[in-house]
């Protein structure tokens, strides 16, 4: 079983009887379901809860959290699901649906809240994911951080007659088997008859996402409009060396603009990369090409010219980066950065480049510092060719190929939580 912390609030109203002359605050009260034995399920079984139904019946509050691995990517899978299977439609249910995350909650066949996400966590690893409601709304988290809310906060309480309860399947009048069965790894799942607090959240997460992870996700799942802004230098601002393809900007202006369904297709992206530029020339020309954007999201890639540039060096480079990041989080509405390494070079045809692994792994130390959210691409081509540079996805040997661009989108994706095998740029056969 894992250890689980009890945390205190500075919030919390209740105090429990002196120490010492001295108020203590009551401890916060724990799950009233918590089954932590891990569920191994083939998409057929179940694990079934029903003698524990009455535990979460009442709820008009509170949170649900489950950690899970998955194995498949069928169309719904349930994580826990509560319901009363002598009617319809009518349950509380916790589901991966085509990857996303998705909560509903019906009464007899009428849905009250259906709310899902476009991020996606069918990816064979390891998520913890939790709902919260309360009067004001219900929200989304992944590793403990916000990626979705809503105004609508039906719960448990929201549905007459609940009965069952199970890991992995939702039980319904219609399906006398049951339905919407999971593959994979149900780790664990547990109920509060409070809301958690995100710290709280964070430390049920057995490995919690970064703030501005979460923040990213929220941007993603909102269908409030956004502007994405990518800079740097040649590749980022993918001339020539495409031949006439999409580059990695122009392929996530697709997914996001056009697949992913936002509203009007409101987002917008800007590519502002300028061929030839160091992490200096950025910090120069920030006004004109950061800021003066408004952007909600700054992508930055940068160094592949730093290493041939004198003056620079990785201790420059890297004091550049941290000015970067800093500033981006100062602009108005705090801006989310989001570092990305460069790609590594040939060094048989870019000796003076060679060592360009120094400032991948700089950046990835810059982004450790600051909290960002950091897509080593570096390190993903290597990795992905037995530690050699794939010179298939590079046009001359230093900047990217058509393939090359996508391949950079394709980790993008992935490491965003957005890929999805429906996808026209996921699926992308480049020659």
């Amino acid at each position: 079983m894992r250890r689980r912390s009890l945390l205190l609030t500075a919030g919390a109203a209740a105090l429990a009887t002196p120490l010492a002359g001295r108020a203590v605050a009551a401890p916060l009260s724990g799950p009233v379901l918590d089954h932590t034995t891990p569920a191994d399920l083939d998409g057929s079984g179940h694990v079934d809860l029903s003698a524990r139904v009455g535990a979460v019946a009442p709820l008009t509050t509170g949170t649900i959290v489950a950690t899970f691995r998955t194995t498949s990517r069928n169309q719904a899978m349930t994580l826990l699901s509560a319901s009363d299977p002598t009617v319809p439609s009518s349950n509380v249910t916790l589901t991966v649906s085509n990857g996303a995350l998705q909560f509903s909650v019906r009464e007899k066949d009428a849905a009250l809240v259906n709310v899902m996400t476009r991020t996606r966590y069918a990816d064979g690893r390891s998520h913890t994911v939790a709902v919260t409601v309360d009067g004001t709304g219900t929200r989304l988290h992944v590793g403990g951080r916000k990626v979705f809310e809503t105004a609508a906060r039906p719960f448990f309480r929201s549905v007459s007659g609940l009965t069952a309860l199970a890991l992995g399947r939702n039980l319904d009048s219609t399906r006398a088997g049951g339905e919407w069965f999971f593959t994979g790894t149900i780790e664990r799942a547990a109920v509060w008859d409070r809301v958690l607090t995100e710290a709280e959240l964070v430390a049920q997460s057995p490995a919690p996402a970064l703030a501005d992870a979460g923040r990213l996700a929220t941007i993603l799942n909102s269908d409030t409009p956004a502007t994405w802004l990518f800079t740097g230098d040649s590749i980022t601002h993918g001339a020539l060396h495409t031949n006439g393809w999409r580059s990695y900007p122009e392929h996530w202006t697709e997914r996001v603009r056009w697949e992913l369904g936002k509203p009007k297709n409101r987002d917008f992206v800007i590519d502002t990369g300028v061929s030839g530029a160091t992490s200096a020339d950025l910090v120069a020309a920030f006004g004109e090409r950061v800021s003066a954007f408004s952007p909600h999201v700054v992508s930055l890639m940068i160094g592949t010219n730093d290493i041939a540039t004198p003056g620079i060096g990785l201790a420059g480079y890297r004091a550049n980066l941290i000015s970067l990041v800093r500033s981006i989080r100062a602009l108005p509405g705090s801006p989310v950065p989001l570092l990305q390494a460069p790609n590594p070079v040939d060094p048989a045809r870019w000796s003076g480049r060679a060592e360009l692994w120094r400032y991948a792994q700089t950046m990835g130390e810059v982004a450790a510092q600051e909290k960002a959210v950091f897509i080593d691409h570096h390190d993903d081509w290597l990795n992905g060719n037995g530690g050699k540079v794939p010179l298939s996805l590079l046009n001359d040997g230093l900047h990217p190929n058509q393939r090359g661009h996508h391949r950079i989108v394709l980790k993008m994706i992935r490491d965003l939580q957005l890929f999805d095998p429906a996808s026209g740029v996921c699926t992308l056969a480049v020659p």
